[in-house]
């Protein structure tokens, strides 16, 4: 029987410090960047670091809460958890507010508190999926088991398309259809799949609010017509492409960005911050993130790869591919090379509820690691 020391010394043997170390460094590397991208707001820069650096903190006590669970304990939830994640969107749709604000029904308030269901839904539904997942492994390229899936997954994204939020809704949808893979389903679902999303894109253009279908407009005048007036639709775009080809190598220096500091780049602590990071520091600004994202990505893949039971697996591939499809977003749609939507950078972007979902993904991915051929205490 192995001794508790020995389990111990097992555990932090098997505990990912290049992980764990990546997230603390790009949650610190955000700090920086939206201290200087909220330096010219009335109240400076503070209130933001305080929101974000309160949720870090609370993350960490949460990586470390649950690095001493067993991740079969949330698997055993999955029903309830998945429950109370649908029930948090219906609420959304029925209490929630932002949409005159930010053109979706994306928040709601409790006791004073604010906060993004569909953010913590994430966690809930990479947890709900892994495990409907395991439970049909066997059966998963059997139509009906197939469709089981897709309508466990499709009900959380349904709700969250009508906040109308399409951009939240497709991060879901790309790492429904990764973890998927991953458990090995047949190549011809995939190519199915494919060809009937395209099929799809008339209905949804129909389905779509007016200002979903004006970025759409503006990417595509964009692309085609990079001259074209700029003062309407393609402002946000204009704004964010000049921030980052005037950064070049080296950057203008934190807090000496001309498009941040006096404001003429929006949502600049958020769903543009690459621009600021590129703009103040330049080029190798940019690639330092990506950097820290590729490492980020590869020590959830190692970790998957390296986990016996395929709802362990899947627990760190859910985890990078939703963010990597936020990260692919976000930097492609601050170069113009894709549609703004409003989705933010992992760790990075200002959102206290985004930041605390980002550590406790981060948590679960650790616990899948030291835990993997199953060391508790």
């Amino acid at each position: 029987m192995i001794s508790v020391d020995k389990k111990r010394r097992q555990f932090w043997k098997r505990f990912d410090y290049i992980l764990f170390f990546a997230s603390v460094f790009l949650s610190i590397y955000g700090f920086i960047i939206i201290s200087s991208a909220t330096a010219s707001k009335k109240f400076g820069s503070m209130p933001f670091l305080k929101q974000q650096i309160t949720a870090f903190i609370l993350g960490l006590i949460l990586i470390g809460i649950i690095l001493f669970l067993d991740y079969d304990f949330f698997g055993k939830l999955y029903i309830p958890i998945y429950v109370i994640c649908n029930l948090l969107l219906l609420a959304v749709l029925i209490f929630g507010y932002g949409r005159e604000q930010w053109g979706a029904r994306s928040w709601l308030s409790i006791l004073g508190f604010s906060f993004q269901p569909s953010e913590i839904v994430k966690v809930g539904m990479i947890l709900s999926i892994a495990k409907f997942i395991d439970k049909n492994q066997e059966s998963i390229n059997e139509l009906k088991t197939l469709l089981k899936v897709i309508i466990f997954a499709s009900i959380p994204i349904t709700l969250i398309a009508i906040q109308p939020d399409f951009g939240t809704a497709m991060v879901f949808v790309f790492f429904t259809a990764i973890m998927l893979f991953v458990a090995g389903l047949n190549y011809k679902y995939i190519l199915f799949s494919l060809i009937a999303g395209f099929a799809s894109l008339p209905v949804l253009w129909f389905s779509w609010d007016k200002y979903q279908k004006k970025r759409i407009l503006g990417f595509i005048t964009y692309l085609t017509n990079p001259s074209a007036d700029t003062s309407g639709d393609l402002y946000q775009l204009d704004q964010a492409i000049t921030a980052i080809g005037s950064g070049k190598i080296f950057g203008r220096g934190l807090f000496n960005g001309v498009q941040t500091q006096y404001n003429y780049l929006p949502v600049k602590e958020s769903d543009f911050i690459f621009s600021v990071i590129v703009e103040e520091l330049g080029l190798l600004g940019g690639l330092l993130l990506i950097l820290l994202y590729i490492t980020l990505l590869i020590r959830l893949i190692s970790i998957a790869k390296n986990t016996s039971d395929l709802f362990g697996s899947l627990i760190p591939i859910g985890v990078a591919s939703m963010m990597l499809f936020h990260i692919f977003q976000n930097i492609g749609m601050n170069m113009g090379l894709l549609p703004i939507t409003g989705v933010p950078l992992p760790f990075v972007s200002y959102g206290g509820t985004f930041l605390l979902v980002n550590m406790i993904c981060i948590g679960l991915s650790l616990s899948v690691g030291v835990k993997k051929e199953g060391l508790n205490f």
